[in-house]
């Protein structure tokens, strides 16, 4: 018997462990020709769910779970599994930035940072990014860059990702919203906001 997915966010557990699962994954298809996408919808909705759906479906780090789309209804979309485990995804969720203080909160994010790098500890060993690109990721893997550094972490790291593997980069942000709210209940906004 099938269990009810009370507070299940994890796609992969989802199909694993047998829980209900309404199919969502035609979603990916509207997703696909998208530049930039942000979903507001109420809490308990399912973002989280479907953003971890996507991280499984594009990312090139988990070529190994493609069976969790087997039997779904995006396996009959020949084009949009062309794209199925192509592609240098990032997910981050910003759920536990929630600090009293912005040194707090910057320090959060840098481990966040810090993780990512860690996920892609190849691109230490490329002859493809130059001296001064490896330098700033053991930075950010270190966490010893600078605020301005980290400031522009996420985009280094697209673009040292796009030029490793020649493939556009995919960031799912979850819980966006967290750091800002903590911010403003706790008096620093205005420099959360710049950061």
């Amino acid at each position: 018997m099938k269990k009810i997915p009370i507070g299940i966010e994890n796609f992969k557990e989802m199909i694993d462990k047998k829980y209900y699962y309404v199919d969502k994954t035609q979603f990916i298809s509207g997703v696909i020709n998208e530049k930039v996408i942000s979903y507001t919808r109420p809490r308990r909705f399912g973002k989280t769910l479907n953003m971890s759906m996507l991280y499984y479906f594009f990312s090139n780090k988990e070529k190994d779970n493609a069976y969790l789309f087997n039997g779904l209804k995006i396996t009959k979309d020949y084009n949009a599994m062309k794209h199925q485990n192509q592609y240098p995804t990032i997910f981050i969720t910003l759920k536990d930035m929630k600090s009293m203080n912005f040194s707090e909160q910057k320090q959060q994010f840098a481990s966040l940072i810090s993780n990512i790098i860690n996920e892609y500890s190849e691109l230490f060993e490329s002859d493809i990014l130059n001296e001064c690109e490896i330098d700033r990721l053991i930075k950010y893997r270190d966490d010893t860059s600078t605020l301005v550094e980290l400031e522009n972490s996420l985009k280094m790291i697209l673009d040292c990702l796009y030029k490793y593997y020649h493939q556009e980069v995919i960031i799912l942000i979850d819980e966006y919203d967290v750091p800002l709210q903590s911010a403003y209940a706790n008096n620093y906004y205005d420099v959360m906001v710049n950061f």
